[in-house]
């Protein structure tokens, strides 16, 4: 099993053989800390925000700490003021201007500036960046600028770097995964590019990665990418990124032996995710008319590209009477939900990385079956946390349902061996420890 952190770089070996139970930081000792995260929660709901957010609220929460959160606004009106404080202090929201996205650079003329006023004004000790989409990866080098004693620490998520289709690994327009970025390869998917571009694209962010002093990969899977793409392996460290804290339960309750097996699939309904899949493998089992497995669909595709939604409505038209569309939830409900399904599908086309579903399914003590790739299958271990099936197989998707559906007995045993949900407070020790080591 993946430790809180365990790729650790040689003078940290310590931290990494405390695994969960790190110390607690002294409060004498800790730093004033910057998070940064590429949105903020109460713009968009992505994994990455919210890991940003619980992360500053964590840290803010501890005796004697200095914490402050900088977002960023895609829709909001530029304005004359870059970044602002609309939710308090503590709080920034810088509002974005034009961005590079072939190579993340921030061509916002205002930025500089006023990211330097910021940063002279709160004087952290460490910036820690969830993202370095809309502010640029010049920032790490301007960190230095204005703050040579800070460490700039910078959470990986997806493939982004590495990859120019959305940091995804998988290829344009065929949308099969991809085991390796090089230019001759990537010229494959963008052809506007040539291998010179592709080249000097790579240059130019590692360039300014050369200003982190380190990098935090929340599964092995997606540090093992970007060691093999050139990162140095001792300047990568694991540490699970923060979910959203559990609402109080009074009625814990467990998986049913009895009764039909009922799925539940949650987040966003897109190809990538596998909604496809799903649907295949739940019309294979109205074909069969085995009305013992039930689906449950708990999500939004009104943002999907309008080609999508206009195939996606057309399936869904045909739905056998096993499916039911539940619409978007509130992620103050999603333990509710969770709880009123007896197993999770997590059934995504791409290597995923740590995906909120998972470690939302492990604390609702939900057995997770999901695709054979990447960090879903380092997070769900085959017949241990869940079952794992092969990639956008959606026969051998149904085969497994039927198999659980006929023996129940291997869910109960699942939610027996399963590892628990990552501990908030241990997550965030692991953090300041890092902090403190650099």
């Amino acid at each position: 099993m993946t430790e809180v952190l365990n790729a650790a770089p040689p003078d940290a070996s310590d931290i990494a053989e405390a695994g969960f139970v790190l110390p607690p930081v002294a409060v004498e000792t800790q730093p004033r800390i910057m998070i940064i995260s590429h949105s903020h929660p109460e713009i968009s709901k992505g994994g990455a925000e919210i890991a940003a957010y619980q992360l500053y609220h964590g840290i803010a929460a501890r005796a004697g700490s200095h914490a402050w959160f900088v977002g960023c606004d895609r829709r909001r009106t530029r304005s004359e003021v870059p970044i602002s404080q609309p939710f308090g202090a503590g709080e920034y929201l810088y509002s974005v201007g034009e961005f590079d996205w072939f190579k993340f650079s921030n061509r916002d003329p205002r930025f500089p500036e006023a990211f330097a006023d910021l940063l002279m004004e709160t004087q952290p000790d460490i910036v820690h960046f969830h993202h370095y989409i809309n502010l640029g990866v010049e920032a790490f080098a301007l960190v230095k600028r204005i703050l040579p004693g800070a460490r700039v620490v910078v959470t990986l998520h997806e493939y982004l770097a590495i990859c120019n289709h959305h940091g995804q690994m998988v290829t344009n327009p065929n949308r099969t995964l991809c085991y390796k970025a090089n230019p001759a390869r990537c010229i494959e998917c963008f052809q506007e590019f040539s291998e010179s571009d592709f080249f000097l694209r790579k240059r130019y962010i590692e360039h300014f990665f050369n200003f982190v002093d380190h990098f935090v990969s929340p599964s092995q899977f997606l540090a093992d990418r970007y060691i093999a793409w050139g990162m140095p392996p001792n300047r990568v460290s694991v540490i699970e990124n923060l979910i959203r804290p559990p609402l109080v339960r009074e009625n814990f309750r467990s998986v049913e032996i009895k009764g039909p097996l009922r799925t539940g699939f949650f987040g966003q309904m897109s190809f990538l995710k596998g909604v496809n899949v799903l649907f295949e493998a739940a019309s294979q089992l109205d074909k069969e008319e085995r009305l013992d497995i039930s689906f449950e669909i708990f999500g939004d595709y009104r943002n999907q590209p309008a080609e999508f939604q206009k195939e996606l409505q057309e399936r869904m038209e045909k739905i056998g009477q096993n499916v039911r569309l539940n619409g978007p939830y509130d992620e103050t409900r999603v333990d509710a939900l969770m709880q009123s399904v007896d197993v999770i599908i997590m059934p995504s086309v791409w290597w995923e990385n740590s995906p909120l579903v998972i470690q939302e399914a492990l604390r609702n003590g939900r057995p997770v079956i999901c695709s054979d790739i990447g960090g879903m299958a380092e997070k769900v271990r085959d017949g241990i946390d869940g079952f794992h099936f092969p990639v956008g197989n959606a026969m051998a998707l149904a085969s497994l349902l039927k198999r659980l559906a006929d023996d129940r007995q291997l869910l109960i045993d699942v939610t027996c061996t399963a590892r628990k949900a990552h501990s908030m407070d241990a997550i965030i020790d692991a953090h300041l420890a890092l902090y403190q080591k650099l």
